[in-house]
């Protein structure tokens, strides 16, 4: 596999088996997208599941130049949800390129089309901010946004930087299940 994969065990331990059954399952991704940048895999056991079926889970995201796609399944046995999980990811990574690379005149994503940079801010001491988190951000229409919200699971918001307006805007589900959309002013 060219590109860079990690595997990740909680309250496991990944034998050699598993990180070999991981690897040969995983190279399926190189042949199916060709711009990714790593392929991380999360394997975990959860004892406090309620089901005994719903212990064994295997999360697979696919990182590359404007998406990410995340699945995640769970099992009795580590080897069925990843496999469930593989499935899964086929699935999205097929759904994904029909919507992007069909509909472009040139075959090319708009991630490919602008680069705009991210700067890092240093996190600031005695802050009453826990956590920061920086990312870069891809310039996409609303429809993008909502596909991309959908790829990554986030079920209340998603941040992007709206092509179309060319500004940062936010979408967030309604309770009605609609979607909403904050456009900024400043003035």
């Amino acid at each position: 596999m060219t590109t860079k994969l990690e595997i990740f065990g909680k309250n496991m331990e990944i034998s050699d088996r598993i990180r070999e059954y991981v690897s040969k399952k995983a190279v399926k991704f190189d042949r199916m997208l060709t711009n990714m940048d790593d392929v991380k895999v999360d394997l975990a056991y959860v004892k406090s599941a309620r089901s005994v079926s719903d212990r064994q889970v295997a999360q697979i995201t696919i990182r590359g130049k404007g998406y990410i796609l995340r699945t995640e399944e769970r099992s009795d046995d580590i080897f069925a949800a990843y496999d469930a999980a593989i499935e899964k990811m086929q699935r999205q990574i097929e759904r994904y390129k029909g919507k992007h690379y069909k509909g472009r005149g040139d075959g090319r994503s708009v991630a490919e089309v602008t680069e705009i940079p991210a700067e890092a801010q240093e996190p600031v001491a005695n802050s009453i901010i826990m956590r920061r988190k920086i990312f870069k951000m891809v310039p996409m229409d609303e429809l993008e946004a909502i596909e991309q919200m959908n790829l990554l699971g986030h079920e209340d918001f998603f941040v992007f930087y709206n092509v179309a307006t060319n500004s940062l805007n936010v979408l967030y589900h309604r309770r009605d299940g609609s979607y909403g959309l904050i456009m900024p002013d400043i003035g």
